[in-house]
């Protein structure tokens, strides 16, 4: 009896992990990064990022496991705590933390006890490191580029905090950024003793340092003799027109900065090697150009000669670390929707080689002082990230953390397909292909195409919170992600062919996607619908004017008028280069493929979301798009939020988003009921 009890039991709960992920579920994960392994090569610490609907707020916490496994262990609780950061000696731990009522440097022991502030500077801190010698922290702080001391900043915050006006004067471009007013503050890097005290900053004067970025590798690297700081800056006069950031390099002392680099194009990423003799980086040649492949240098500090190690990989460089014997580079690479890690020998002249790849996107590469062991980070479309190591000796990868194991247990994450078709000028253009859960190639499943931004971009293997795919499957579409014309990961040319054609050649191997799909005994023609943001907005606001083959769209944050985008729009370098000049020089290029031109072809149900904090794709160009469709009559729906940009982040706002977005699919792709016998 007991034997028939266990086993109902397996069974039910067999059944019950076979349901499909719901936004509740999405919630739930928790969202690991920053890995960062001891000096000694025995603990790895880790942030762990939890969402707390009720309260409608993201928490996050520092956590530490041993690397050779076993039980995480949480080494904050109180506040948001985050960018921990290993002393040389292993014995402590710097690390940011709000805990106090303000962001700023904390310590604690390595065990989590005797945490104490560091800091108390008004401007906040932020992007923390350990010097090597053990004796400074270098930090980034948003201060007053005309002070000199923090008497001077935090009396000009207060000034500013009590002042009876908020107005705002501008003299030059680049007022606005993302998301946020450009505020008579600067982002610089300062120097403060590990014990405390007055910091120093390095970087005085009036630009961002580092150079302000999405994402990738810090803007900023310390030398291993502590005796020289290197950092991201661009310096140019128009910073709304360029891209042309360069590594300099300063005393930890201060004073006069060194530029070390001379790319048309963006330096960045910089890495010392742990010997001293070298320094790598990643750069762009193109001037103007923040699509432009991503290339891995380096440069013998005492000759000051250049090397560029991937002129024959035509593929971008994410990030990139060093061997701890300073003769290897290793680095990732994006490479058809996957990223892998790759290896260079300094002092060789072969080609890169693969060291860990396959269906998933790998990141955050760090070795153990015998460089036998290489901590990383993995995810892919059916598995959010965690942490695994990778042994030398047998090449054998395990999991360090499993800390999703038990929600991702709950629920069927089906992985990813691919297919294939012949797409614009016969080129070769991929998608990837998630079906619906309990998946029967009998039926007919409506169909939803998600378009990716950028426009150079791409779909990838790799787990998102915004536009999972888990979740729009899980409510019975099969969910299609081409990578067209403009993608990354599929060559430079592949990726530039969207350059001043963003309604040509990408819409062409979208619509031949479409049609391949139509032709599948699976598919339905008769429900296929059409979502993306920013470009992929964009995109799907050409569809709208341009084929009548769906029958719902959904555009998020989408370009609808070019000529006003580009009046409206922050970083002008961006619609510059894709349409050769602004309007007044190219007219004929914004007239061509701006959606707001083919109003009156438009018929397609369609919801419209935008965040008004969005200065990337400002609201305007939602409400346009609106205003066009309930003009011409067409079924439509607005939806904004006022506490959001480009991205959709608070917790509340992603589940109304998410449930949104569905309910509008469903409604216009519900199957037709049968006839009345």
């Amino acid at each position: 009896m007991l034997r028939i009890l266990c086993l109902w039991a397996a069974l039910a709960v067999s059944l019950t992990a076979a349901k499909p992920l719901d936004v509740d579920g999405l919630m739930r994960m928790k969202r690991l990064s920053d890995p960062q392994l001891s000096p000694d090569g025995k603990t790895v610490l880790f942030v762990v990022q939890t969402v707390d609907l009720a309260e409608n707020k993201k928490t996050s916490q520092i956590y530490r496991i041993p690397l050779t496994g076993g039980t995480p262990f949480a080494l904050t609780t109180e506040g948001n705590n985050d960018r921990p950061r290993w002393a040389p000696d292993s014995k402590s731990i710097a690390y940011i933390s709000d805990r106090g009522g303000s962001s700023q440097i904390w310590m604690m022991n390595a065990d989590g006890t005797s945490a104490k502030a560091v800091t108390k500077i008004a401007t906040e801190a932020a992007g923390l490191t350990f010097f090597p010698d053990g004796k400074k922290l270098l930090f980034v702080s948003e201060v007053y580029p005309e002070c000199t001391d923090e008497a001077c900043n935090e009396k000009k915050l207060a000034d500013e905090k009590a002042s009876k006006t908020k107005a705002r004067v501008y003299t030059s471009l680049l007022y606005r950024h993302w998301t946020t007013w450009q505020s008579k503050r600067r982002s610089h890097l300062l120097v403060v003793p590990v014990e405390g005290g007055p910091s120093k900053d390095l970087t005085p004067g009036p630009f961002e340092v580092p150079t302000f970025s999405l994402g990738g590798p810090d803007g900023y690297a310390i030398s291993p003799d502590s005796k020289e700081v290197c950092y991201v800056v661009n310096t140019d006069a128009d910073q709304a027109l360029s891209t042309n950031s360069n590594l300099y390099t300063v005393s930890p002392d201060g004073g006069e900065a060194t530029k070390i680099t001379s790319t048309p194009g963006a330096d960045v990423s910089p890495a010392y090697s742990p010997d001293g003799q070298w320094i790598a980086w990643r750069a762009q040649k193109t001037a103007g150009y923040e699509a432009d492949r991503w290339r891995l240098f380096v440069m013998k500090r005492s000759e000051g000669k250049v090397r560029d190690l991937t002129e024959g990989i035509n593929l971008n460089i994410q990030s990139l670390t060093w061997t701890p014997d300073s003769t290897r580079l290793f680095f990732t690479v994006e490479d058809r929707g996957r990223q892998s890690i790759q290896m260079f020998v300094i002092n060789g002249a072969g080609s890169a080689r693969s060291i860990v790849s396959g269906n998933a996107t790998y990141d955050d590469m760090q070795f153990t002082p015998d460089a036998k062991t290489i901590v990383f980070t993995q995810q892919s479309g059916s598995r959010p990230t965690e942490i695994y190591r990778v042994n030398s000796a047998d090449g054998q990868i395990t999991a360090l953390t499993k800390m999703n194991d038990v929600v991702v247990a709950d629920y069927d994450l089906p992985t990813f397909e691919e297919i294939t078709v012949n797409g614009a000028e016969g080129a070769k253009v991929s998608s990837f292909v998630l079906k619906p859960n309990g998946f029967d190639p009998k039926q007919k499943y409506p169909v939803l195409f998600l378009i990716h931004g950028g426009p150079q971009g791409a779909w990838n293997e790799a787990w998102s919170y915004r536009w999972n795919p888990q979740i729009f499957a899980a409510a019975g579409f099969v969910v299609v992600m081409p990578n067209p014309r403009g993608s990354t990961g599929y060559g430079q040319k592949f990726t530039d062919e969207i350059n001043n054609d963003w309604g040509g050649k990408v819409y062409e191997d979208i619509m031949a996607t479409v049609d391949n799909v139509a032709g599948q005994p699976w598919a339905d023609p008769d429900r296929f619908a059409a979502a993306g943001g920013s470009y992929g907005g964009y995109m799907v606001n050409w569809m709208l004017g341009h084929t009548t083959k769906f029958k719902a769209l959904v555009s998020h944050a989408g370009v609808y008028d070019l000529r006003s985008m580009a009046g409206e729009t922050e970083e002008l370098w961006f619609v510059n280069w894709e349409f050769r000049g602004m309007p007044w020089d190219n007219p004929d290029s914004y007239a061509k493929w701006s959606p707001s031109y083919f109003a009156n072809e438009f018929r397609t149900p369609m919801l419209v979301i935008h965040g008004d904090l969005d200065y990337r794709v400002p609201l305007g160009q939602g409400l346009q798009l609106f205003t066009a469709l309930q003009m011409k009559k067409v079924p439509s729906k607005l939806l904004t939020f006022p506490d959001e940009g480009h991205w959709i982040g608070k917790p509340q706002n992603s589940l109304l988003w998410y449930q949104s977005v569905l309910d509008w699919v469903t409604e216009w792709t519900k199957k037709p009921a049968p006839p009345t016998p």
